[in-house]
């Protein structure tokens, strides 16, 4: 079995008994170690190449991938405490702050798809301009012509049956020029859209 591997040794010694009698407070161990309990956790149900942003020792990134493997049973509940003793080791702090920076950018990017989804949408759904103009008032930058010409080629593809693809082509342009707004976002003055406006 996968787990057997990391059990022969160290963690046969340090039992979780020896990890609770560090410290006094028992109460304030064990929530701390549930706290590192739930980061090895979110971790292990990464992708690989994830996990190695994380830059851990070896042998704790091959447990953390054969964890995420496993179904949520005994077995990866003891592999998570053995991975937990590891991490007592290890910058617990840092590794929770880059976990948090890297949940903050995959949300953004669910946030940035659904938008695109959402505007795409509406455009191909629109026989009239409306939902172009609406689109331009939020993105003055995006070439309208562009997208114009998207979305007839989307609409007329939808009535003859065919596939998508102006449609595919749409939702990128559209993702792109979302995900650039964002990006700036942060330092965007509300004079901005008004210099864009006259360029228009």
């Amino acid at each position: 079995m996968i787990e057997e591997e990391y059990f022969q040794d160290e963690y046969e010694e340090e039992d979780e008994s020896e990890f609770y009698a560090i410290r006094p407070n028992k109460t304030q161990i064990k929530k701390q170690i549930a706290a590192v309990f739930a980061i090895a956790e979110e971790i292990c149900e990464l992708t690989p190449a994830q996990i190695a942003e994380f830059n851990l020792p070896e042998k704790i990134q091959t447990a953390l991938a054969d964890a995420g493997k496993m179904g949520r049973n005994a077995a990866r509940k003891r592999l998570l405490k053995y991975i937990t003793a590891q991490f007592r080791n290890l910058d617990t702090e840092e590794i929770a702050e880059k976990l948090a920076r890297m949940k903050n950018k995959s949300a953004h990017a669910v946030r940035e798809h659904h938008q695109a989804e959402r505007w795409r949408d509406q455009l191909l759904a629109d026989n009239g301009n409306q939902q172009l103009t609406l689109f331009m008032g939020d993105y003055p930058e995006a070439d309208s012509q562009h997208i114009r010409q998207l979305q007839r080629n989307g609409q007329k593809e939808a009535k003859d049956g065919k596939p998508p693809k102006s449609s595919r082509l749409l939702y990128k342009y559209l993702k792109e020029l979302i995900a650039g707004q964002q990006a700036y976002s942060p330092d965007k003055q509300p004079d901005d859209d008004e210099e864009h406006d006259d360029d228009e």
